[in-house]
């Protein structure tokens, strides 16, 4: 949780670091095709639930943690609907997302939180709407399909981060500032400090360029093959996910094999998967880790495995669709190019 004074008196703190050169690279990345706007203190961001059902709860948390920020939140109109799981019927929440995009006064959309239904929404999207105004978009999990749908059909970065109604640590909270509201060029260590030290295992070593792509594996595997997927092509993938055994995430990632997908990237970063253990005490099947060294190993590009990105606390908000290096022996993201304007 936020607490607004805390919160602001580390945004001054961090704003006098704003000004810093940004990191030295040996050649300069191609621009983005277009760029939202940086967040500012003050500014108004709207509130939408693209997915399930949200709670009243869930809605004030949000909006606690949004004037913790600094901003002040505008809620969609129909997020208290319901349709059964989702949060209301598939044409309310697209009619939602597609209003805050068309409002001057916003400046950026959170997500409420994911679940499930956002894939739902694609097709009903007005997308010339969405390309001519770029804001961003900002969640993780089921949000996973707006992020891939906006990278392949609008050409704007967004930001794969906690939802409004997430906690937000201070690892979360300041890459968000530093990539938001700043618009800075940091290095992002994806290391987790637990109590019995820092997790992160490196699978190929090396240094990789290319745009960062991804999000939450279930999500990302059950969208192959439809319009609203980019271009892989010489991308950085990140994957996270939650509760799904290893059977799972190997379906899932000979998914992204069969598809082409792995075969064309340039590095792959790969969160913590919470619960993603079989539970048996006699199984013997293979691990988490023998499977991503089997898929990612053979690939011959810079891997590495443990990233806090994804479902557990402390996540990094990650820049969607930006240009980065990733390094897999510091298991490091240097954004390269400002995703905000």
């Amino acid at each position: 949780m936020i607490d607004r004074r805390a919160a602001l008196g580390g945004l001054a703190a961090m704003s006098l670091a704003a000004g810093a050169p940004s990191l030295a690279h040996a050649a300069a990345p191609p621009k983005l095709h277009r760029q939202p706007r940086r967040i500012a203190l003050g500014d108004t961001v709207g509130l939408v639930a693209p997915a399930s059902a949200v709670s009243d709860e869930e809605i004030a948390f949000a909006q606690h943690n949004i004037r913790g920020m600094g901003l002040v939140p505008k809620l969609g109109a129909n997020v208290m609907a319901s349709d059964g799981y989702l949060a209301g019927t598939d044409s309310q929440r697209a009619r939602d997302l597609e209003a805050m995009f068309a409002d001057e006064s916003v400046s950026a959309i959170f997500a409420i939180r994911g679940g499930w239904g956002g894939a739902r929404l694609l097709q009903m999207l007005d997308w010339d709407l969405i390309r001519d105004n770029p804001k961003l978009v900002i969640g993780y999990s089921d949000v996973t399909s707006l992020h891939l749908a906006i990278a392949a059909n609008a050409g704007f970065p967004t930001l794969h981060a906690p939802n409004a109604g997430s906690p937000w640590p201070k690892a979360s909270w300041e890459s968000l500032w530093r990539l938001a509201f700043t618009g800075e060029t940091p290095v992002l260590s994806t290391e987790i400090e637990l109590a019995q030290g820092p997790q992160g295992r490196t699978i190929r070593s090396g240094k990789a360029r290319g745009r960062l792509l991804g999000g939450n594996l279930t999500v990302l595997s059950t969208m192959m093959g439809s319009a609203y997927v980019p271009d892989f092509g010489g991308a950085i993938l990140f994957l996270e996910d939650v509760n799904e055994e290893e059977y799972r995430i190997d379906r899932m990632l000979q998914q992204l094999s069969l598809a082409g997908v792995l075969g064309q990237l340039s590095g792959v970063v790969f969160g913590r998967c919470r619960s993603c253990a079989n539970s048996d005490p006699d199984y013997a099947g293979q691990t988490l880790d023998d499977l991503l060294t089997a898929y990612l190993e053979p690939l011959g590009i810079p891997a590495f495995a443990g990233a806090n990105i994804g479902h557990h606390r402390g996540q990094l908000s990650l820049p969607h669709g930006g240009m980065v290096e990733v390094d897999a022996d510091a298991r490091t993201i240097a954004l390269l190019e400002p995703i905000v304007r």
